[in-house]
């Protein structure tokens, strides 16, 4: 059954086929909610929520979008909630990402992923919260400018110009641990 069918079918009551839509998209909206949550249990929470959320309203749903763009919406805007109360910002979601590749596996390669997922977590750490979502919906869940603009509620010139300016803190970041500091004496002269 597509999309399309299955949305119907939950629209009209149908159990089964909302079951179908949350097997189709558990794994995104538990993604999306890990990356910006940093932990599995705030992350199965926020899925959970998103889910019931978008049954009890499946009959506001809009057909010209896609059904997993606005669960994505759902998600992003509970898991901001959920941050704004928390007030602390706090994510370690590269664990599962492998950023290291072409590396042979064995101890070596498994410490160089493990200490570039640090350093990319620390640059992420230091975005503001719009930009960290702009970016790992971007990058980790690779949706489209405009897919973006649909699950963040924001006009496409918003989504692009903080995807470059999240892209330009990045580079700033990066750059600046990749100098080598100048030396007291340096400095005095």
């Amino acid at each position: 059954m597509d999309e399309c069918q299955c949305v119907a079918r939950a629209i009209a009551g149908d159990l089964s086929a909302f079951d179908l839509l949350v097997e189709r998209y558990q794994r995104a909206v538990y993604n999306l909610a890990y990356r910006m949550l940093g932990n599995a249990a705030d992350a199965e929470d926020a899925a959970q929520e998103t889910f019931l959320r978008a049954f009890a309203s499946l009959s506001s749903y809009q057909a010209t979008r896609k059904f997993g763009t606005w669960l994505l919406s759902i998600t992003s805007h509970w898991c901001i909630d959920r941050l704004r109360r928390r007030k602390v910002i706090s994510l370690e979601f590269l664990q599962d990402i492998s950023l290291v590749g072409g590396l042979s596996e064995g101890p070596e390669a498994e410490v160089m992923a493990r200490e570039h997922e640090r350093e990319v977590h620390r640059w992420l750490e230091m975005l503001p919260e719009a930009y960290r979502l702009i970016i790992v919906l971007r990058y980790w869940h690779d949706l489209s400018y405009n897919e973006i603009a649909d699950v963040t509620g924001l006009p496409l010139s918003t989504v692009r110009m903080r995807l470059f300016r999240a892209r330009r803190l990045l580079a700033a970041a990066h750059n600046a641990a990749r100098q080598p500091s100048r030396p007291v004496a340096a400095l005095a002269s």
